[in-house]
């Protein structure tokens, strides 16, 4: 079920957002030029490298442009019904 946003920064902004949907890419890369040397999917990561664990979008306001989780603006957006 969709849920009403709201910004926490600008409060009043109900309107009007950008989604930021996140698309995490598991590299290795040169310590010294930076350069990728090895791509990874979820299903061959080494001991050392933890998979990505953040929240799959996030939201932007159109009106003061903050960027946070998308629960926050939900959060907000309880709050003003």
């Amino acid at each position: 079920m969709p849920t009403p946003y709201r910004c926490p920064n600008c409060r009043t902004n109900k309107t009007r957002f950008n989604f930021i949907r996140q698309v995490p890419e598991s590299v290795k890369v040169d310590s010294v030029t930076g350069e990728v040397l090895e791509t990874y999917d979820n299903a061959q990561l080494d001991p050392f490298h933890l998979p990505y664990r953040g929240p799959e979008i996030k939201i932007q306001c159109a009106v003061c442009g903050l960027v946070e989780d998308e629960k926050m603006f939900a959060k907000f957006g309880e709050s003003s019904v």
